[in-house]
Order: structure tokens, then sequence, then C-alpha cells
């Protein structure tokens, strides 16, 4: 494929050019397309660039472009609502290349495949802090949940999102539907922030949190979408969602990984084995509502 304006500067303060997007989608490709495969894409593209702000300026696009070559997977997809959309789904590199030379910064999968819209393969919670909060606080919480996660036989993982939290994901069986995953992720994410209400809300108006952390399970609905592994994001650093092991969460920050750095990470990617370890929805559910997750690991820590 032809690529075009390599030069143009995508990330004046990370010194990155079009050119060094394309080239890190290039060399993550192996690890990130088991992420992306079979999954409605919804793209986040800046034509030019991010500029000097927090990449307020680019566009989220979920329909594909008329212009997109025929060889890029595009599969119609209903809404609730009503309709369809035409979503790419990015199964290979050459569209992952393609996709960002036409400045798609930022790539966010669906929680469900393609082959199975109606029941999600993936759980996740996202941990959303105000301004000021200690990483080691952050840390901290991700634990707790993924406490709470192996309580009630969910196999828990972690992801430095490349902005300012963490994700905790869990793989599904995809024996239960949207409304029940829905229901787990709400009653796990209630569950620990009951446990330390002055840290931590589930409240959905930002106006109702005040100065705790957001655990956000919006993600976890027919249509939402969460920022898949590998991808940059539109931040003037140039941060990298990452997923790491629990044993490097305490030596990571949230937007710790730039495309240099996760160039020289030689490491196996840590969520590559997710689909050995699913589990069912409703029988986590089930432990839950039997009173699993009440370990001292998930109740309220000392103060950081």
């Amino acid at each position: 494929m032809k690529l075009s304006n390599l030069d143009k500067v995508f990330f004046p303060d990370a010194g990155l050019s079009k050119g060094d997007v394309i080239e890190h989608y290039r060399r993550v490709a192996a690890k990130m397309l088991p992420h992306l495969t079979g999954r409605p894409l919804t793209m986040r593209r800046y034509p030019d660039g991010i500029g000097d702000d927090t990449g307020d300026g680019g566009f989220f696009q979920k329909d594909a472009s008329d212009h997109f070559p025929d060889w890029v997977r595009v599969e119609e997809v209903p809404q609730r609502q009503g309709g369809t959309i035409h979503h790419v789904v990015c199964d290979d590199e050459d569209t992952l290349v393609y996709l960002a030379n036409q400045a798609t910064i930022e790539f966010h999968v669906w929680l469900s495949t393609m082959d199975d819209l109606e029941h999600p393969d993936r759980l996740v919670i996202d941990i959303d802090p105000p301004s000021g909060v200690p990483v080691r606080t952050l840390r901290d919480v991700a634990r707790r949940l993924a406490s709470v996660y192996r309580e009630v036989g969910l196999t828990p993982y972690v992801q430095a999102t490349g902005g300012r939290g963490f994700h905790v994901a869990a793989p599904l069986d995809r024996s239960a539907g949207w409304e029940e995953a829905r229901a787990l992720s709400s009653e796990l994410a209630d569950h620990v922030a009951a446990a330390d209400p002055d840290l931590l809300t589930t409240a959905q108006r930002k106006n109702k949190r005040g100065d705790r952390i957001f655990l956000d399970v919006n993600r976890n609905a027919y249509g939402q979408t969460f920022v898949a592994p590998y991808t940059l994001r539109a931040r003037p650093a140039a941060g990298v969602a990452t997923p790491v092991t629990w044993d490097e969460l305490s030596r990571v920050e949230p937007d710790g990984f730039t495309p240099d750095r996760v160039r020289r990470r030689r490491k196996r990617d840590p969520w590559s084995d997710m689909a050995d370890h699913a589990a069912s929805a409703t029988a986590a559910r089930t432990a839950l509502d039997r009173g699993a997750g009440v370990s001292p690991a998930a109740r309220r820590a000392p103060p950081s």
C-alpha cells in the first residue's frame, strides 16, 4: 500500500511523526492482532496529529469510510436502537497498517466478537481516578478487584491503560449474554466500592463522585468498547495501553509505556492465554451472592 505524509508530526511533545505511529503498529502487530481479530472496531483518528493539547481534536469513527479498499474487512453490525453500522474488523497486519496510515491513533474494540455479538467473552472494569491519586493507590485498587475476581471464579488480568488508570479484565466463556455480564461487573464493582466508600465509587454522575476513584463498568454493554491492548493513546506523552503481569504491577505507571519502551520489552503478551481461563458469568454471580469476595484482601486496605 502507499503510505503518506510520514514526516508529519503527530505527537509534538513526544516527538513522534506519523511514520513513527505506523512503525509502532508494525512492531506490535503480532501481539496486538489477537486482541483485535473478529471484533468490531471503533477508530479514533487524528488527521492532523494530536496537537499541543490532550488530543481532543480528533474524532471517533465507527462506520468504515467509503474509500477504504475492498480487502479491508467490513461487517454490518445491528444496533440496539435500530439500523446498522458497518464496522471495520482488523484481522491482519495490512489492515492495521492501513488504518494507522489513515491517522488512526487509538483502536477501541468490542468485548464480543462477530461470530457471537450477543455473548461477551471479556469483562472489564476501568479504574478511573481523579487527578492527584497516587499510583500506589491505583495498584492497590486493582489488586482488590483481582482478589474478588478470583474468589468468584474469574481469572483477572490487568492493563496499564496508557492514560490515568488500569483495566482489570477477565475472560468469559460466552455462556451468558450482555445483561448477565453487565450485572456481574456492576455487582463486583459495587462490592469492592462498598468496602471503602471514602476512596471508591460507582456513581455514574461525575458530580456525585467527589474526589473518589470511579470503578467504571460501562464498557460491559452491547456496542460499547474498551481500549485495545498495545494501542497508542492520543495524549501528549504518547502512552501505550499495555497488558502487564500482576508481579509487574508494583513497578508500572498507568501511562509509563511509550512506543520505545514497548519496543524494548522482551516479554510474552501477558494476556495471550486468556481464552484458556474463560469462566461463567452466571457462576461468578452465584458465588458472589453466596458471600464470596469478603476476604481481607477485598476489604479496605490501610491508608497508602
